[in-house]
């Protein structure tokens, strides 16, 4: 009976009095109501009624800021959602500066990101992704000083833009892709132009230069059967044919 009773008292013992803190956490251990200490990592005692501990955990935490409807400084209005990555350096000062810490740094984060989107334009919003999640970071992290926590990282991860402006912008991308063909298609004609006059002018600045490039063409053109020939007699082939006539006797 009484080997009973010692056992029932050492469970009773062991489920109250002691409590097993893992090495990422922290134990904020309260007494009478004041904050007595910060627990370590291992098994501890805390006595019932007289203490209360809060467990903290030190690990690198993640925080899913929601959509948020954000009008930037043009007034476009947009949809915005990040990430965050934030760590509570003193467990003491997360669980008596504020309360519930977690909701307390989503809030705060939501509105941070709400009046740093404000602050700039649309393509600012677009291009300069990396720098404003640095703002966030910032300005988020100082507020969050006081409360013993450490944000890492602040992560713009989506930007819904409205359907409307979508269509906008594929119309301007479009429009400039046709720009860029029509400038390279010109710049090629241009090229092309400028070739063809150095090779005409190489031609007829040789002589015979020409009759040989006309023989060359009919070579390959006569090379398909089914090709109609229609020949135009350079008036090179008709001086060289002359002077050869001169000189055998014949005159025109």
């Amino acid at each position: 009976m009484v080997l009973g009773w010692l056992i029932g008292l050492g469970v009773a013992f062991i489920v109250l009095f002691l409590k097993v803190i893992y090495e990422y956490d922290r134990g904020v251990l309260f007494t009478l109501g004041k904050f007595s200490r910060i627990v370590q990592p291992g098994l501890r005692v805390v006595i019932p009624i007289i203490q209360k501990m809060v467990r903290v955990d030190l690990r690198t935490r993640v925080i899913d800021v929601p959509d948020q409807d954000c009008i930037t400084k043009d007034n476009v209005s947009v949809n915005v959602n990040a990430v965050l990555y934030f760590k509570v350096l003193h467990a003491e000062k997360a669980i008596i500066k504020v309360e519930h810490f977690m909701y307390a740094l989503s809030q705060l984060a939501q509105t941070t990101m709400r009046d740093v989107v404000g602050e700039v334009s649309l393509d600012e919003l677009l291009s300069k992704r990396d720098q404003l999640s640095n703002r966030i970071q910032q300005l988020v992290d100082h507020a969050t000083d006081p409360w013993g926590i450490k944000v890492q990282s602040v992560d713009i991860k989506h930007i819904e833009l409205p359907k409307s402006l979508k269509r906008t912008m594929a119309k301007e991308a479009e429009a400039e892709r046709e720009r860029r063909a029509v400038i390279i298609k010109a710049e090629g004609e241009v090229t092309a132009s400028d070739n063809v006059s150095k090779a005409a002018s190489i031609l007829t600045s040789a002589k015979g230069a020409m009759h040989l490039r006309t023989l060359q063409t009919l070579n390959d053109t006569s090379s398909d059967p089914t090709n109609t020939i229609v020949f135009a007699v350079p008036l090179e082939v008709i001086n060289a044919v002359e002077e050869s006539g001169k000189k055998g006797g014949w005159k025109r």
